[in-house]
Order: C-alpha cells, then structure tokens, then sequence
C-alpha cells in the first residue's frame, strides 16, 4: 500500500477534492471522528481550521492518501488497522480524523485528513520525518500481505522511472495524452541514442524538438507546445545531459523552437491529429457510455442497499429495545440482573448486525470492482493501440518533413505534404485512429485517471 502525506490548509480545497464526485465514481465517508461536531466533511475541516486560528499554525491538517496495489481486493479493516499504526508512528492517535473512500477505473483508495491542533495544548502536533516512517509502515503492509512490493521499496535505486508528479498528469492531460507514455516515449529516445544528432532525430520521429529552456538547461518540446524537462523526465542529473548533448546555450531557445513548430508541423499535424481522433474517438465511443450507465447501476445498488440496511437496523434496534422493560418491572429486572443479561445480549447482537452490514456492503462492492475492472481492462487495451497509432503518425510526419528539408529550395503546402503521407501507405483514411481523444474528449467520452505514486 502507497502512503502519501503532507500537512497543508485549505479546508475548503481539501473538502471539495474528498467529495470529488465528477472526477471519482464512487466517493464514500466512511469515518468522521466524534472530535467533530459537525455531520459532513465541509463543516468538520472547518472546525479543524477555526481551533487553528487560536494557534499560530497554517498548515492546521495532515492530509493522508493510501492506494493499496491495482489488482488487490483490500478490505476496510487493513485500512483502519493501518491508519491506527500511522496514527502512533506519527503521533496523531486520539486527534480528530475524517476517512474517505475513492473508486475510480476499478480501484478503491483512502484519504484520511486529521488535525494537527491538539485542543488541551492548543498548538501543533509536530510530525518529525513523516515520509521514512510512512515508508516502513508501507513495507510491512506489502509483506505481511503478500503483495508484489514495488521495486523502489526494496532499493531507491531501483524506483520506478516512469512514476510521474501531479503536475506532469495535468500536463499530459491537456495534450490528451498519457502521462506515462509520455516519460517512456523520451526515456525510449535516450536509451537508443549515443549523441546529440541520433537523439534529435529520435525525438523527431516521436513529435519532440529539443531545446534550451528558460529556466532549466534542456527541455523538449512538443507539436503541442507543451515543454518538458529532460532532467526531470529522463532521470538524469545535468552534467550527464551536458556530456552527451553539449552546452545548452547552443540549442534554440523555446520561443525559437515553438516558432519552427508552428511552420513545419502544425498545419499538416493538426490535420491528420484531428482526423486520427474523430476516428478514434468514434472508436472509443462505447466504453465510457458503457462505464457512465455502470456507474449509475452501481449507484442505486448501493443506494438500495444502504436503504435495506437501514431499515433492516431499524427494526431490529426496536426489538432488542422491547427486551428492555421500563417502570417497576424494569426497576426489577436490574434487580434480578436481568436488565444487564439482556443489555449485553443487545450490545453483542448490535456489534454482529454492523459487522453484517459491512460484510454485505464489502461484498457488493467487490462484485461491482470486478465488473469495473474487466471494463477497464478494455478501455487500456484501446489506449495502449491508440497510443501505438499516434506515435506511428509522428513518426511517419517527421520523415515527411526530413524528406521536405532536404530538398532545397522546395516548399511544400499541406495539401502536397499530405499525398507524400498518402503515398507511405501507414495510415489510410479508414484506419487513422487518435490517442488524443480517448482521454478527455469532453464531459461523455472523459476517462480520467489519478497520478500513480
């Protein structure tokens, strides 16, 4: 299980990003702790910040995320034991917590928000190396659980190169890509390269010009306009770059590379792009109307099923009540002990009749995981060709343009352009497909998904 946290602000940020019911298909509150007044998250982080303000902390909350592995069915209770071993390593046992679930694309993962204010000192609770201690909690879940345990968790070295930040999954988004193939698609282009012609050329072929960035010393650029850091994509520390790619005041600034962009690749790119994604995304049509009517059913399932519940408790509650006499006969059986056989006998049956309920529910809910899973095994099958299709057309474009550069004097429309495309035979108008259009085409064909950690 992946243990991610911080401390922060932002009560209302962090209660809409919780209750994120567009972006998540399921979103359940399972625990808000009796340290709360109110009933709803909203109104309990807004406790949290208004006992803050009688301290001089900013970041009143430790925000928490826990994603158990994809392909595991995780029951509650590992959740709540492991948040009670977090909760003592970081010392935050006793304080105020609110815990909620997340289902999107098959998985279910956990957030628990707590407050750092601790109410009888009225200052900060200070949580000293949060991230070495979160570490070894989530090395002993994978283990005492059998879980295939991340490389990176084994050795820092060995840590997955194709994990990515927050910040690149917006990017990639905006270009309606992956943010993963992303990272590949350049880290490919390295590994195969050996000096600074073969990996422009290698970054061609995938739709990446290389340049020299504002800030940073190397950067690619997409046909997007999107700038990438190598440094931070590749892995790779500076002089490493430098060894191989020379000095970067000699490459063309962004403004440059952005400007040559736009005269060689955007008029034929967006073209053909569009045409791939209008392709594709007739293609990809059925999946996300299939997950949106899923998404419904699974919905009134558990809304059904909660209702049942509730009922079924309701009923039962007044029957153990009933056991209970009132008046003198009640008065009597405390006498007689009666009244406390039958106190017991209530508490033990209420506790199984819970724990009932949440097996029910666990159950429901690992039924419709697997029907989720088995559709969302379908949608990567169509990302992972979408994405093939769209490295195939950068690659087939930037021969186009080579073969355009090399003869001098010679300018070619799209229109002349796009009968040498024709000519390769790669795509043909019957069979052109977009990566672009599967990932956020709009709020019926949207399939989001989370950065992996």
């Amino acid at each position: 299980m992946i243990l991610k946290g911080s401390q922060r602000g932002g009560a209302r940020q962090m209660a809409l990003h919780l209750m994120n019911g567009e972006q998540n298909e399921h979103v359940s509150v399972h625990e808000i702790s009796k340290g709360f007044v109110a009933g709803d998250v909203l109104g309990a982080l807004n406790e949290a910040y208004a006992l803050s303000k009688g301290t001089k902390c900013v970041q009143f909350m430790y925000a928490l995320s826990l994603n158990p592995p994809a392909n595991e069915k995780v029951p509650v209770k590992v959740f709540e034991d492991a948040l009670s071993r977090i909760e003592e390593r970081l010392g935050l046992t006793g304080q105020p917590r609110v815990l909620v679930f997340h289902e999107k694309e098959g998985r279910r993962h956990a957030h628990c928000v707590w407050s750092r204010i601790n109410v009888e000192e009225m200052k900060a609770i200070n949580i000293a190396y949060p991230k070495r201690k979160l570490m070894a909690i989530a090395r002993d879940l994978y283990l005492e659980h059998g879980w295939k345990m991340p490389k990176g968790f084994v050795s820092s070295r060995e840590k997955n190169p194709l994990n990515y930040t927050r910040a690149e999954w917006q990017q990639a988004l905006r270009t309606k890509q992956s943010p993963k193939a992303i990272k590949a698609s350049l880290q490919d282009c390295w590994a195969i390269s050996d000096t600074k012609k073969a990996f422009e050329n290698a970054l061609k072929e995938r739709g990446y010009f290389l340049a020299k960035g504002d800030r940073r010393g190397y950067v690619a650029v997409d046909v997007y306009g999107e700038v990438y850091s190598l440094s931070r994509q590749l892995g790779i520390k500076a002089k490493d770059l430098k060894a191989r790619l020379g000095v970067a005041k000699a490459l063309p600034s962004i403004k440059e590379t952005k400007a040559r962009i736009e005269n060689q690749v955007n008029g034929l790119f967006k073209g053909y792009m569009e045409e791939l994604r209008k392709t594709q995304k007739r293609e990809l049509k059925p999946v996300p109307a299939t997950k949106h009517t899923m998404t419904r059913a699974h919905r009134t399932d558990r809304a059904a099923q909660k209702a049942y519940q509730e009922k079924r408790w309701a009923e039962e509650e007044r029957r153990r009540a009933e056991r209970l006499r009132k008046g003198l006969k009640g008065v009597w059986d405390k006498l007689t002990g009666k009244y406390w056989k039958y106190r017991k006998a209530n508490e033990h049956e209420a506790w199984q009749a819970l724990m009932r309920d949440r097996r029910e529910q666990e159950e429901l809910i690992e039924r419709q995981i697997d029907q989720r899973q088995a559709l969302q095994r379908q949608f990567d099958t169509l990302r992972e060709k979408h994405e093939e299709e769209r490295k195939n057309l950068l690659r087939d474009l930037s021969r186009i343009i080579g073969m355009d550069q090399e003869k001098a004097g010679r300018s070619h429309t799209p229109d002349t352009l796009s009968g040498k495309f024709q000519e390769a035979g790669k795509y043909s108008r019957a069979d052109r497909k977009s990566s672009s259009g599967p990932y956020n085409d709009g709020p019926e064909e949207n399939i989001d998904y989370e950065p992996e950690i």
